[in-house]
């Protein structure tokens, strides 16, 4: 029976996977538990070569791990936590602000604003977001530009993902139909009415699982933080690091959280990509 008879069964509509591939026979799938074992048996050897690495240069003895035992210590990586979460969160609504104003420069019909968007969504997806903070922190001081820690970091953030985020817009705003766009101009409404009014409200509805994506990338971007010495959570390990001379199991602590929002952060776009019908795209 061909993948294509298959499908015609299903009540669900085919997925990209479906599309693309046809489905295993015996023999593929056979292959495929063979290297799955294998994958999972060199990941097993490559994690136990880590462990015996760390026992021999002593990174697992107690003295290393009994200052986690004291809340102190959890209220501190708490408070990081609050401060990555609190330029997470500012940013990525400024992001999608911005991201929303350069996407409609940059499908306007007017070229100059067309042009100043599009270089502005250029420059801001090209240059790291780390380039951005070291502006924010060397440059404008001696500009007599006083920026608290706070924005020198959530400014360039928010406008980096703008610039990813306007690309996101503008593939949500061409996936809708053109259809119906010229059907609300012959019914009265300006391009501007049916651009508000149409377009707009379907493309979000597109879009919404991938602007949650990228809040990973923005979240993860709060660690360059340490650049200005901002009391984010990688600031705070760096603290404790200093502390209580403990680098790997402190700098192993801060991975599984940060691990753990982003592994939420995608689920929830996945959750709400199969809600909605929408897939996660990429600009």
């Amino acid at each position: 029976m061909t993948s294509f008879s298959m499908r015609t069964r299903r009540s669900t509509p085919p997925t990209t996977q479906d599309v693309l591939f046809e489905v295993s026979g015996p023999k593929a799938r056979r292959w495929i538990r063979i290297g799955t074992t294998l994958s999972i048996l060199a990941l097993l050897g490559l994690l136990y070569v880590i462990y015996r690495q760390f026992a021999l240069s002593g990174q697992l003895d107690a003295q290393y791990w009994s200052f986690f035992g004291a809340w102190t210590t959890w209220a501190f990586i708490g408070s990081g936590l609050l401060g990555t979460l609190s330029v997470a969160v500012v940013a990525g609504i400024l992001a999608i602000a911005g991201g929303l104003l350069l996407m409609s420069g940059r499908v306007s019909t007017f070229a100059p604003l067309r042009w100043i968007s599009t270089a502005i969504i250029e420059v801001a997806r090209g240059v790291p977001s780390l380039l951005f903070i070291y502006f924010f922190f060397l440059v404008l001081p001696t500009w007599g530009v006083d920026v608290s820690t706070y924005w020198m970091v959530t400014i360039p953030i928010s406008f980096n993902a703008a610039g990813v985020l306007a690309e996101v817009f503008r593939s949500g705003v061409n996936a809708v139909p053109s259809g119906q766009n010229e059907a609300a101009i012959s019914l009265g409404l300006s391009r501007g009415q049916s651009f508000r009014s149409i377009v707009l409200p379907q493309a979000i509805r597109y879009v919404v699982p991938t602007l949650v994506t990228q809040l990973v990338v923005v979240v993860k971007d709060t660690t360059f933080g340490y650049v200005v010495t901002y009391p984010e959570m990688m600031q705070n390990a760096k603290v404790l690091i200093s502390n209580y001379n403990s680098l790997v199991p402190v700098y192993l602590v801060t991975a599984v959280i940060y691990i753990v929002i982003n592994y939420l952060l995608s689920r929830l776009a996945r959750y709400i990509s199969h809600r909605t019908g929408a897939k996660i795209v990429v600009a």
